[in-house]
């Protein structure tokens, strides 16, 4: 089974992982990921077969504001052009009936003009990150896409919501913790509050952490905290003696699930994993992303919540309790089932 995933980020890997887990393969080399950048260097740290072939466009950001978005789509169009050619090379020398794609949409309009079953991971069904007149290729663009979705044999949404049509709603997908927080905690030599902050699998986020680091050295003063900066793979920070600074973790999901707090991009998967694991986070979206903005939102916060990171933070770490529920299921194993019952 060919595995196409997004690189745009390390989320969509991330989660795919997770799916791949519960698929229980006694083989490995049965499941081959194509994808590109931080993705692959993140699935061959799990050993799996993987083959880095795309190379996305990077968002043009300055002081968390994503700007140029209509250059950025035209790039991404390029791009997307060049994945299908990669993938039809892929999908004609090894007559595969069924592909999976998290939201690598050109290796899903290949598939299905070979006339493939087709299973898409994907939380969104539409664009908007350009406006006025630029916005009309984006229209364009996701009438298409919508058209691509709705043919699929399954669209797996990892939300909340009720199945219809092709659509099967499984809820937040995230890697499962095998170990209790309290071994984690020892291993990870976490004896303070301590506060993980993570950008992704993208040089996006410099500014937040920057931001982060600032608050932290106010609020050290009066708090007894640590904090954690997970960098990712290719972003550059200076490194202090009054934080820790790890660069690049495969397994940031046992961080956060060690930690007290998590700050970080809007990214999908950092926040489901927020609410899985029922870890408080704040997560702060790129301005002008509009995937990001509109999944801020939901837990109720927005780009102008970095002016107050000191405020958010102290009372993320005096909350004793957490208004969000204890025991949030975990969609991998939902969206392994269906996955299965195609293969």
């Amino acid at each position: 089974m060919f595995f196409f995933i997004s690189p745009i980020g390390l989320g969509h890997a991330a989660r795919d992982v997770a799916i791949i887990h519960n698929l229980k393969f006694k083989n490995d080399n049965k499941v081959n990921f194509v994808t590109g950048s931080a993705a692959y260097t993140f699935l061959k740290s799990y050993g799996w077969k993987a083959f880095n072939l795309y190379d996305p466009p990077r968002f043009e950001i300055e002081s968390g504001k994503l700007n140029h978005s209509f250059r950025w789509l035209i790039k991404y169009l390029l791009y997307y052009k060049k994945c299908q050619k990669i993938a039809t090379k892929i999908i004609e020398a090894n007559f595969e009936k069924l592909i999976v794609s998290d939201e690598d949409f050109a290796s899903i309009s290949i598939a299905e003009e070979k006339n493939l079953r087709r299973i898409l991971i994907t939380d969104i069904i539409n664009t908007s990150f350009t406006k006025g007149i630029t916005s009309i290729i984006e229209k364009k663009m996701n009438k298409k896409l919508c058209q691509i979705i709705k043919k699929c044999d399954c669209v797996i949404i990892p939300d909340y919501g009720y199945d219809t049509e092709n659509f099967r709603y499984v809820g937040p997908i995230v890697r499962e913790i095998l170990e209790s927080r309290e071994v984690l905690r020892k291993r990870f030599n976490f004896t303070k509050k301590t506060i993980v902050v993570s950008v992704g699998g993208t040089d996006a986020g410099k500014y937040l952490i920057e931001k982060v680091i600032h608050s932290f050295r106010r609020l050290k003063t009066k708090l007894d905290i640590d904090l954690i900066v997970v960098t990712g793979p290719t972003l550059k920070i200076n490194p202090a003696e009054d934080f820790h600074l790890l660069g690049y973790v495969p397994n940031l999901n046992e961080y956060i699930y060690a930690s007290d707090l998590i700050i970080s991009l809007a990214g999908r998967s950092t926040m489901d994993e927020s609410i899985v694991y029922n870890i408080p986070g704040i997560f702060i979206p790129l301005k002008n992303h509009y995937e990001q903005e509109e999944g801020a939102k939901r837990l109720g916060f927005e780009y102008k919540d970095i002016s107050r990171l000191d405020k958010l933070i102290e009372e993320k770490l005096s909350s004793n309790s957490d208004i969000r529920k204890n025991n949030v299921n975990n969609g991998a194993k939902k969206a392994a089932e269906i996955i299965s019952s195609f293969i």
